[in-house]
């Protein structure tokens, strides 16, 4: 099967031109710059006025299989995230079980491989006492090990300093953390329990969830990373002062990367008046100065991966009180479209959106032949029309929980056409039904 995508603007490593790409089978056989002549195809995409950049690659993900899926599971959120534009993902041990062995890892395989829409990994949870199952893991065949600093969804923390020295020194495999420091939290509970009983105002949120639960943290993920010189990726960064420290510990351990997720960067908690328990996630959503300072870490590449963090649960859960509304909102639809109405405020080039969304992640992770638009590389690819004007309502959402934040907002671009493995899964809003997705493979 050959499709040729004709007359596109293709963006990719720092490139812009006009083009046609022709896909043979899962790959990327040839790619041309206009004017040119091309061989037949058997389909042809006029893509006249679009954009054409690498299939975006989302390092954390919640899709909630196995054991919570009256919220989210495999298909209907890989199937949000193609058409978002994101053909692959890394998606978070905190299910039900937590997929902390790996026999457990591989039924979430299995079940991906016979459901997704993208391309899949999934990260080996760490405990306080699985080190075994760490140590037996296969570097080609998992995204990372990840780590529980602080207790978020699911009860996966990890507190044990003994057992966290003993992984990050015995582990090559990237560690991926959350980092907020539990006893800080606690203690801001009980401060907020005792003063407002139950009726805790969500504008409380990043004052629980604290920044200085995140710097302390944060600082002991570091100082483990560079004692043992380990692999360490940062997740979900919130705050300036982890900004700073995670430029210098670079310097003395050029393996240690921060990412962040899209809503850190177009809310802040100015908006909590308004979306309330929508909006709770961990680590929360900070100040002004904070989300300001994140956009230019990630403008400059010292926050070198923009991910989402997507977290379905049902609405009727986030209408509860803040004490017990769940953290985590869906994101994954939405992610490109929000970096794109940053690009028009000026924060972001296209360049920068195909690199801290495909390139980076690609290079991070030692994805095999996926994250760039060259000859060879398996037709990950995304379109988009940046003045189509898009709309989320009720019936565009492709999520499982059924909402989203940004119900009633308009973005300025739209998703217009996804390939997974050269497989043309999404089309003008519509899925073709078709659940091309294959595990990805990493080098070592």
């Amino acid at each position: 099967m050959k499709t040729l995508i004709k007359d596109c603007i293709i963006v990719n490593e720092g490139n812009l031109f006009k083009g046609s790409l022709l896909i043979e089978d899962s790959f990327i056989s040839a790619i041309y710059r206009s004017p040119n002549t091309f061989p037949d195809a058997d389909i042809t995409i006029d893509a006249e006025g679009l954009y054409l950049l690498p299939g975006l690659i989302d390092d954390q993900v919640h899709f909630r299989e196995p054991g919570n899926t009256h919220k989210a599971d495999i298909s209907s959120e890989s199937a949000a995230a193609v058409a978002g534009g994101v053909t692959s993902f890394m998606e978070m041990p905190n299910t039900t079980p937590p997929a902390v062995t790996l026999k457990l890892l591989e039924e979430k395989y299995q079940i991906a491989s016979e459901t997704s829409y993208a391309n899949y990994s999934f990260y080996l949870g760490g405990t306080n006492s699985n080190i075994k199952e760490i140590l037996r893991a296969d570097r080609s065949k998992i995204c990372g090990i990840k780590l529980f600093l602080g207790s978020s969804t699911g009860d996966m923390l990890v507190d044990n300093i003994e057992a966290l020295e003993e992984i990050f020194e015995k582990t090559d495999i990237l560690i991926a953390v959350h980092s907020e420091d539990e006893e800080i939290i606690k203690a801001n509970i009980k401060n907020a329990v005792d003063h407002y009983g139950e009726k805790i105002p969500v504008s409380l949120h990043p004052i629980i969830r604290s920044r200085e639960a995140c710097i302390k943290s944060t600082k002991k993920a570091l100082d483990l990373a560079i004692r043992h010189n380990s692999s360490l990726h940062i997740l979900h960064i919130s705050t300036k002062e982890e900004i700073e420290m995670l430029k210098e510990a670079r310097k003395l351990n050029h393996n240690i990367t921060g990412e962040v997720c899209v809503h850190y960067m177009y809310l802040d908690d100015n908006h909590y008046d308004n979306l309330g328990t929508l909006m709770k996630c961990n680590p929360a959503i900070k100040s002004l100065s904070d989300r300001e300072a994140i956009i230019s870490a990630v403008k400059d590449g010292t926050i070198m991966i923009v991910a989402t963090d997507h977290a379905p649960h049902t609405i009727g859960e986030k209408s509860r009180e803040y004490i017990t509304a769940p953290s985590g909102l869906p994101l994954i639809q939405h992610s490109f479209q929000i970096m794109w109405e940053l690009h028009l405020k000026g924060h972001f080039t296209i360049h920068d959106i195909a690199d801290r969304m495909a390139h980076s992640p690609a290079e991070r992770f030692r994805i095999n032949k996926r994250g760039f638009i060259r000859e060879g590389y398996y037709a990950d690819l995304m379109l988009f029309n940046p003045n189509k004007p898009y709309t989320v309502s009720k019936e565009n959402i492709k999520y499982k929980c059924g909402w989203s934040p940004f119900e009633g907002t308009t973005f300025n671009s739209s998703i217009i056409h996804t390939f997974v493995n050269g497989i043309h899964v999404f089309d003008q809003e519509k899925l073709t039904g078709r659940k091309a997705g294959k595990r990805i493979s990493f080098s070592i």
